[in-house]
Parts: structure tokens; sequence; C-alpha cells
């Protein structure tokens, strides 16, 4: 069966020619929130990546239409009222596989550019300031315990890579625990013993009602712990981390996600102890390839 399919967000240009040989109408544009919802009515199925919110009011009014699938190009669906789609007869489908290893891999890399200045040190240098002193009191990773909360495909391919640089990792569950993650070098705790332990903590959990980052967990954190945030910007309270950054008691943050991604925190991203980057973790040509193939397999299954 061919389907009219919106894209809003981009995607791989590959996979959307293989959508058109397939036999589907491909459309792409982007819709503002207010317009998105009547424009839904005209399609059976709609991709978007994390910039296209599709919540009660965009559902509603795509209500009676043709709409019967919505799929997010990436791993988090916080940006769709998924339950209430659902109710609506709308499929929500998601592609948490394909890009998990490039946000892995930009967590790491945010890492490293905390413990060496990485960031800040080669905005110097574009500078033509040799600024050797200044940015020779970095810390080594190997013997560093790493805390990662949210151990799912994401936060499991961190700690991963964490072990495989000689850290020790820990985590915690709400839930039944993964199999065949522990050993000699990563374990789960309780929350406080990964706060409480940890030299490192890469937030890869989804978003939820309360940031997992305030200042409520900051005060039970070691004086001088790094941040790394890949998950969703509403997991950090920006502005405690900010004052933590600015009393020492965080040493350095590595953002890839922002609360407000259409007006960041600039006085966030431009503190000298931040990596930031616009919420990249899935730009890779290779993640992007996945994704695209990905979404070819669901419009086609569907």
């Amino acid at each position: 069966m061919s389907l009219r399919v919106l894209v809003t967000d981009g995607m791989d240009a590959a996979a959307m020619e293989q959508l058109r040989r397939d036999g589907h109408e491909v459309v792409e544009q982007f819709y503002e929130p207010e317009e998105l919802g009547a424009a839904l009515r005209e399609f059976d199925a709609v991709i978007i990546r994390s910039a296209t919110k599709i919540k009660e009011p965009q559902i509603d009014a795509a209500k009676g239409g043709k709409l019967k699938l919505i799929v997010r190009a990436g791993v988090g669906v916080d940006n769709i009222a998924v339950a209430y789609a659902e109710q609506a007869g709308i499929t929500v489908k998601n592609t948490p596989r394909a890009s998990s290893n490039a946000v892995a891999e930009l967590a790491i890399a945010l890492l490293f550019s905390c413990a060496r200045s990485i960031s800040v040190a080669g905005h110097t240098m574009r500078e033509q300031k040799w600024e050797k002193k200044a940015y020779s009191k970095g810390f080594e990773l190997m013997g560093k315990t790493m805390g990662v909360i949210g151990y799912g495909r994401i936060g499991r391919m961190v700690g991963e890579k964490g072990q495989a640089l000689g850290m020790d990792v820990l985590s915690y569950v709400n839930r039944t625990k993964p199999e065949g993650c522990e050993g000699e070098h990563m374990h789960f705790v309780t929350r406080d013993e990964v706060l409480a332990q940890s030299d490192v903590i890469v937030l890869c959990a989804p978003g939820g009602d309360k940031p997992l980052v305030d200042a409520e967990s900051l005060a039970k954190m070691k004086d001088g712990v790094v941040i790394i945030n890949v998950s969703r910007g509403s997991n950090v309270d920006e502005q405690a981390l900010l004052d933590a950054l600015n009393s020492g008691k965080v040493r350095a943050a590595g953002l890839d996600v922002w609360a407000d991604e259409k007006n960041p925190n600039w006085t966030l991203a431009d503190h000298p102890a931040v990596s930031g980057m616009p919420h990249v973790g899935a730009g890779t040509k290779e993640a992007q390839k996945r994704i695209g193939a990905e979404l070819v397999d669901i419009i086609n299954n569907f």
C-alpha cells in the first residue's frame, strides 16, 4: 500500500528516494505548530525529528483526517503525545537502535573535551594565544568512575566505551536490571551511590517530570564532578548547573542538549568550562543512513 508521507525535519536523501521508488508520495516541508495539525490531515504518515512537536493540539486538529502513523527519526519520543495519539488510533514508532552508537561516541568526545579543556583551549588558539600553562591541568579518564544515568541502548554503549578507556562504571535502575552488563568494572548501585561516587556523570535517560541534575542532586556529588548530557535538555536545571560551575562544584560540563533549543542558555554555553554542541548526537553519516533505512522499513511494513 502506498502512503502519503510528510517529512518535517529532513531525513537521509537516499532513504527518501527509496520511499519514492517504493511507490510512496513524500513531501518534505516544515510546519509551525499552529499549522501542523491541519496539515497532518492530508497525510497517512509523518516523519519527524526533534524540531517538530506533535502534542495534543496537533493530534486534535488532525483527527478525522488520514493520519495513521507518526515516526520519530531518533530515540526519544518525548516530543510526541504518544498515549494521546494511540488513543486516537494513530500508531507511534521510533528508530531506537540506529543512532545509539553516534550519541554514545559524542558523549565520550564531550568527556575528553572536558577532561583536557579542548573546546576553550582550541578557541584561544584561534585567537593566537599560547595558553599552555592555563590548560596543562587536565585529568585522565583511566581509573576514574563514570556514573551513567539511563542504562538503555545509549547508556550501555557509553558504559562499554568508558570501560574500554579503563574507567569503572556505575548505574542504577528503577526496574529489572539489564542482563549481561555487570562485571568487574561495571555495577548497578543506588542512585545516591552513583551521585556520591562518580567522577563523571553521563545523562542518557529520557526526560521526566523534574531534572536529574538540580541543586539537590548536585549537592550529593563529588566536588569537581564532570556532567555530560546527551539525553534531554530538561534533565538539567541549567541555572543550578551554571551556579555549580561558577562555584567549582562542577569542574566542567559537556552539553549536546538544552532546555530551550530555539533560544539556548547562551550564558551557560559561553562558560569556559562548558563544551557545548547544538544537539548533534545523531549527526553522523553512518547514523543517518541507519536511521533512513529503519524509516523505510517502518513505512513499508506499516
